[in-house]
């Protein structure tokens, strides 16, 4: 598939999904819509602090909104996420000024017919990329990535297996992973698995989305994804993981905290670590907030 051919696809897809959104707006009952908007940050300050310590401020931005159809035998998902976030250094300590924390844009889309009591034919489609530049700290001056580098676009189609909104399994054996990388100098180095120069590069395999979503208790919300893709003719046991758990502890109908992690393993991202090695290696980061948050739903 090239790429042109891959963006006329995702262009259509989401096209569609808004189209049918309208049509259906009359049979409203059919929908169950959430979103959810939160702002956390901190501030830091010292004042002959022997400990040491640099006065900093930092702050998150984060949006989540779902939109469900059930209807007969038709079961319909929309899931979107976006986050950003950074730190400003406010002394005049030579070094990096603004640094970014926190930047993410994932679109997930399912569309499934009933086959049997909880299992669906399902084709499934997924978008992820990030909005602003992104460096290796503290040098700041090279571009390691950037909004379509990388970006990713997942199609597939499997069966799924629902229970609610709750859990959900899919598993896919005809899957397919593009990887684009549209920036120049990235594309030259042979950034994100993509060939040297090459800014798109197509991945055909089998994958697996596990979905468990759950309120532990009156205040504690759990959300947490899994994600699993090998590539049937490059290297199939090297399996790309994508992780993500978060929990949202709620103070009130304002005011909340926030935990999440999120692991990456991508056996085609080449990382170099501190020691000037070069190769695949296992990606983490752990984001906690408190801040305000509001959530909007439908009943």
């Amino acid at each position: 598939m090239r790429p042109k051919n891959t963006y006329i696809l995702a262009v259509f897809l989401f096209s569609w999904t808004m189209n049918f959104a309208q049509v259906k707006a009359d049979s409203i009952k059919s929908w169950k819509l959430r979103s959810l908007y939160s702002l956390s940050g901190t501030q830091s300050s010292f004042v002959n602090w022997n400990a040491g310590g640099r006065n900093n401020i930092s702050m998150i931005g984060s949006i989540g909104a779902s939109a469900y159809y059930t209807h007969d035998n038709v079961k319909w998902t929309n899931d979107a996420s976006f986050a950003l976030g950074g730190i400003k250094y406010l002394d005049n300590i030579s070094g990096v000024g603004l640094q970014k924390t926190d930047d993410r844009i994932d679109l997930a889309s399912t569309f499934g017919m009933l086959l049997s009591q909880d299992f669906f034919l399902t084709v499934a489609a997924g978008f992820k990329t990030q909005m602003v530049n992104g460096f290796t700290y503290p040098n700041d001056s090279v571009v390691v990535s950037t909004f379509m580098a990388p970006g990713y676009l997942n199609l597939a189609l499997g069966t799924d297996l629902r229970k609610g909104d709750q859990f959900s399994v899919f598993f896919s054996s005809v899957a397919f992973k593009s990887t684009f990388v549209m920036d120049d100098s990235l594309s030259a180095v042979g950034a994100f698995g993509v060939e040297k120069g090459a800014k798109f590069r197509q991945e055909y395999g089998a994958f697996v989305k596990m979905k468990w979503n759950k309120n532990l208790a009156k205040n504690i919300e759990m959300r947490s994804k899994l994600e699993l893709f090998s590539n049937y003719l490059n290297n199939p046991q090297n399996i790309d993981v994508n992780a993500e758990l978060l929990f949202v502890f709620r103070v009130n109908s304002l005011f909340s905290a926030t935990a999440q992690w999120n692991l990456v393993y991508d056996d085609d991202i080449k990382i170099r670590d501190i020691y000037g090695n070069v190769g695949p290696r296992t990606q983490f980061k752990s984001v906690l907030g408190i801040g305000i948050s509001y959530k909007l739903e439908n009943n």
